[in-house]
């Protein structure tokens, strides 16, 4: 039997891992994460749109492990505020704000 080839799923969150395991369930790859593979940096997510974002977190993770790599980016566009937080939905209420800070914010904004 060939030996299992590997594609890093660029995440630290297990919940994230197993579901993509079950939509991946067919692909011939064991998927790993972050942590399985002992990658404890975060990548810069410098992209204006989440598309740049989850191309240079791929990027940065297939170049630090030497493995095909899978990644994405998320956010929460709202029409009513031109598609904001989008990109910056992480820190749209600054740096160490919590959920509810960003949850207050937006409510606010609207």
């Amino acid at each position: 039997m060939p030996p299992t080839r590997k594609l890093l799923i660029a995440t630290h969150n297990r919940g994230k891992l197993k579901e993509l395991s079950f939509l991946l369930g067919g692909v011939p790859f064991e998927l790993v994460s972050l942590s399985d593979v002992g990658i404890e940096h975060d990548a810069d997510e410098t992209g204006d749109t989440l598309e740049e974002n989850a191309t240079l977190k791929a990027e940065t993770y297939a170049r630090l492990s030497g493995l095909p790599t899978l990644a994405d980016d998320s956010g929460l566009e709202v029409e009513a505020l031109g598609g904001a937080p989008g990109v910056h939905s992480a820190r749209y209420a600054g740096e160490g704000a919590t959920d509810e800070d960003r949850i207050a914010l937006l409510l606010k904004n609207l």
